[in-house]
């Protein structure tokens, strides 16, 4: 594990394998790392703002478990986006298959079952206000 993430930032490493691509597909492949990178800075913002702007809600600790939430999730998009470019990188120069990943998909689940849980959150706060 350590060597992987070793090999994030040792571009030789990756240059040392397989043969030179299209620099199309290299920068392509940069385009979604960054893409990726600007989501995880999104959820970050997100959970800033959160903790700064959200009112006390009537759900004890509520603001506070938002803010962390997205504050996690930025920093977990942000290190898998770097995980997802090296080993995409890797492929494209080895010639061989790129590399499948579920996370989209989790991520995408994880939105929209946080959201459902705000949802509610605002349905009990009405209640109760």
């Amino acid at each position: 594990m350590w060597q992987r993430i070793r090999n994030w930032f040792d571009p030789q490493e990756l240059r040392s394998v397989g043969s030179t691509p299209d620099y199309r597909f290299s920068l392509a492949n940069e385009r979604t790392f960054l893409a990726w990178l600007r989501t995880g800075l999104a959820l970050v913002a997100g959970g800033l703002a959160a903790a700064q702007f959200l009112p006390v809600m009537s759900l004890r600790h509520l603001r506070e478990a938002i803010s962390v939430a997205l504050l996690l999730l930025g920093g977990a998009v942000a290190i898998r986006a770097i995980d997802h470019w090296a080993r995409t990188e890797r492929a494209i120069r080895l010639g061989a298959e790129l590399p499948a990943s579920r996370f989209p998909a989790v991520l995408a689940v994880i939105v929209g079952l946080g959201t459902l849980l705000l949802v509610a959150a605002v349905l009990v706060g009405a209640i109760d206000g």
